[in-house]
């Protein structure tokens, strides 16, 4: 016989404390990317098509590499913590932390690559 009052057995079992600042978040990134998204594709649009050495002399401007970069890091960002939320709602046991780890090391890893890319053209 358990002699544990209801408030004591909830301790622990509460919020994780973190849904609030990760919905904030994804709301705030997919602001900056309903922003960014758009001015990428005005930006990258017209160079589709066009010689290496065009798309990299443009791609040298600041104003071009600043928004694909920005895009690149907010989009993969975004993607992480979408990814996370739905490997958490749908996937259990140890393959649950598996999975998060594995998609934050992609995440992390091609977002790199695409900056790298950026600053290798821009500099």
């Amino acid at each position: 016989m358990a002699y544990l009052t209801d408030r004591k057995r909830a301790i622990g079992l509460g919020s994780a404390k973190s849904g609030t600042e990760h919905h904030w978040n994804m709301i705030v990134s997919s602001v900056a990317l309903a922003i960014l998204v758009p001015l990428f594709i005005f930006t990258f649009g017209p160079m589709l098509g066009e010689p290496h050495d065009q798309v990299v002399a443009y791609f040298a401007k600041p104003f071009p590499a600043i928004v694909a970069a920005l895009t690149i890091a907010v989009g993969f960002m975004h993607f992480k913590n979408g990814v996370q939320v739905l490997i958490e709602d749908y996937v259990q046991g140890m393959m649950r932390e598996v999975l998060i780890i594995a998609t934050i090391c992609l995440s992390y890893a091609a977002a790199g690559t695409g900056l790298f890319a950026i600053a290798r053209i821009a500099l």
